[in-house]
């Protein structure tokens, strides 16, 4: 079982920051793509952005400039700094890593349980 839990979010005001973390656990062989999507009401579930296990990253493009992802290999962790935040940016935000259990397993997809991020006015 892999378990990815999400902390960070909260509500904060246009303009502010906030800093989410993710971390993985469980029976885990490998790490691959780590990634955060957002969904906000009434919407779809879209990608905010993603980093590989060497660190290359891509942005959605309504947050370049303002967010930053990171992730510590060794702590099997996914972050995302979020700077700048606008209303639009309110969602549930969710952690996504792509695993492999052990040698024979099959990558998938892990998700958390979401957290929500709420940007005032």
């Amino acid at each position: 079982q892999v378990q990815l839990v999400e902390s960070g979010g909260g509500l904060v005001q246009a303009g502010g920051s906030l800093r989410l973390s993710c971390a993985a656990s469980g029976s885990i062989l490998s790490i691959n793509n780590m990634g955060w999507y957002r969904q906000a009401p009434g919407k779809q579930r879209e990608l905010v952005a993603n980093i590989a296990s060497g660190g290359s990253s891509n942005y959605a493009d309504s947050v370049k400039g303002r967010f930053t992802i990171s992730r510590d290999n060794a702590k099997k962790a996914v972050y995302l700094q979020m700077n700048s935040l606008k209303p639009e940016d309110t969602a549930v935000y969710y952690c996504n890593a792509e695993v492999k259990r052990s040698i024979y397993a099959q990558w998938n997809y892990a998700w958390g349980q979401g957290t929500q991020v709420t940007v005032s006015s």
